[in-house]
């Protein structure tokens, strides 16, 4: 617990159960572990979820010290400890459903105001974006499958292919991709073709108004998720990697959510 400094993102028990598996052990050898791992985790959410700084986190005993946390964090990113949380639970929320479908598209990231000089950074044109995109896609429920940050100025169908084998990696059996039309240009087809993917264009129903269209809009309820995030809502960060994995410690977080909750229905015949 947090004490004054809960923002509604301290894991609770039956929550904590679901990932404390799969953080990993203290390395061999040296003195042991001494820092509690769900605390550390709260003090990540705490950090999201408000955009504070490192140094800005509050002291103990609400959390670890800062340096202790942003350790933790750095260590688990090198060793793929996120991106395997995230895999774990997005299996976890997919259990007994069909094997068939992903929905995948990639809106602009917030654009970063600074002198422009720290990390891989661009222009796009089009969009009058200065500074880094977020790339993702999400499955058909929604939950981040995948996430890749790149320049402004590298075209969304050109950097497709590299959050696709990155997809691929994890998902073998995905047979199909959703996208808008935007990505029904050659770079993107070569990919799919060489990772055995189908694409499949949504477009949209011309005709006045609003028309509900199935499989669209699902990116942008995740962005409206991650819009409660003010980490998230510029790119404070130096290296793409950490940018990716800020996104993907707030997806964790709002996957342990639904898998947590009391309401949430339960599939007695779940094959993962």
């Amino acid at each position: 617990m947090v004490g004054d400094y809960d923002t509604g993102q301290a894991l609770s028990d039956d929550q904590y159960r679901l990932i404390e598996p799969l953080i990993p052990s203290a390395k061999p050898g040296g003195r042991p572990r001494s820092t509690d791992m769900r605390r550390l985790l709260d003090a990540l959410f705490y950090m999201v979820r408000t955009g504070c700084q490192w140094r800005h986190l509050p002291p103990p005993p609400a959390f670890p010290p800062w340096p202790t946390v942003c350790r933790d964090f750095r260590a688990f990113l090198e060793a793929g400890v996120w991106d395997a949380l995230r895999h774990h639970l997005v299996v976890m929320l997919r259990a007994g459903r069909p094997r068939s479908n992903s929905f995948g598209r990639h809106p602009r990231h917030p654009e970063h105001q600074n002198d422009g000089k720290r990390g891989a950074r661009g222009f796009d044109a089009t969009k009058k974006i200065k500074g880094r995109k977020r790339h993702i896609a999400v499955d058909t429920s929604g939950f981040l499958v995948g996430v890749l940050v790149h320049a402004a100025d590298i075209q969304d169908t050109d950097s497709a292919g590299a959050l696709l084998t990155r997809i691929k990696r994890l998902y073998c059996w995905l047979p199909a991709i959703f996208a808008d039309s935007i990505y029904n240009r050659m770079p993107v087809l070569l990919a799919c073709f060489l990772l055995a993917l189908t694409l499949i264009i949504v477009r949209r129903i011309d005709g006045g108004g609003f028309i509900l269209v199935p499989r669209r809009w699902v990116v942008e309820r995740f962005f409206g998720w991650l819009g409660r995030w003010r980490r998230l809502s510029k790119d404070y960060e130096e290296r793409t990697d950490v940018a990716e994995a800020m996104g993907t410690v707030a997806a964790i977080r709002i996957m342990i959510r639904r898998l947590a909750h009391p309401k949430r229905k339960r599939l007695p015949s779940a094959d993962f």
